[in-house]
């Protein structure tokens, strides 16, 4: 027998855990500015994800390394802005977390306080315990990060999938344990197989947001810019074009174009 879904005015780190008890799969998305965290957020998404990506998506960089705390601090509170209901959680960017819990709790603080965002990711597991640890110290929820952490880039060397072999395997179940240990209220697995994915979502009380790791998960989390099409030269076997914004855009500003040149726009009802 099948239960009502529960209406949620507001979304918080319970409600997620929530939502995972209650079988219902969370949805996850990507904003970087004002107008289209209002569109996201009266959608109807659970969370909305300010992320490291803004370095790609935004600024036009190839890596996510670049992006500084100041910029996703911007980035953030332009979000915060505009939302009503969803959850919104800030990436903590390269540099500001690793190897240095001090640093990475002062990070942390500033994104809270200055952007007033709901809760901060950070990329790794056991090398990064004692920054998380930290941070959850002054009351900040913290989301997980593991598979793919495109921060660490160079260390990889590529985009590929993650933990096919048994000894990243093995090392991925025991971070992800570690991580629900330590106090994280949810993790992100990027890129790693569904059967794997699915075993760790089974074993964990916390929800897991997949991006390229199956349907076994407990969400999904795309980045935006990517699912409506505005990208076209990123076509990961994951990702799910739900409109083709790309095309219907250079239309509309070739017509534009056209338009001011033969003197078509603007016509008589649209000026003063």
């Amino acid at each position: 027998m099948s239960t009502a879904k529960k209406e949620y005015k507001r979304v918080t780190v319970k409600s997620l855990i929530e939502m995972k008890n209650n079988k219902e799969k969370i949805s996850m998305l990507t904003a970087y500015d004002y107008t289209m965290a209002k569109i996201v957020d009266q959608a109807g998404v659970d969370v909305i994800l300010v992320g490291d990506s803004a370095s790609n998506v935004m600024a036009g960089h190839e890596t996510t390394l670049p992006i500084t705390l100041d910029q996703m601090i911007y980035h953030a509170s332009s979000v915060i802005r505009a939302i009503d209901r969803s959850l919104v959680i800030v990436d903590l960017p390269f540099g500001t977390y690793q190897g240095n819990s001090k640093n990475a709790l002062d990070s942390a603080i500033r994104i809270m306080k200055e952007s007033g965002g709901h809760a901060v990711k950070l990329e790794g597991g056991s090398e990064i315990s004692e920054s998380i640890s930290r941070i959850l110290t002054a009351g900040i929820p913290v989301m997980g990060h593991l598979g793919l952490t495109p921060q660490s880039i160079y260390k990889f060397g590529t985009y590929t999938v993650r933990a096919k072999e048994e000894a990243e395997a093995k090392k991925l179940k025991e971070d992800a344990l570690l991580l629900e240990q330590l106090g994280c209220f949810a993790i992100v697995l990027e890129k790693v197989p569904a059967k794997l994915a699915k075993e760790v979502a089974e074993s964990l009380t916390i929800p897991v947001i997949g991006i390229g790791a199956g349907g076994g998960v407990d969400g999904q989390v795309l980045v935006t810019h990517d699912m409506l099409g505005m990208t076209h030269e990123f076509s990961p076997r994951f990702l799910r074009r739900y409109l083709d914004l790309y095309t219907e855009m250079s239309n509309a500003f070739q017509q534009y174009i056209k338009d001011v040149k033969s003197k078509d726009f603007p016509n008589k009802d649209e000026q003063y």
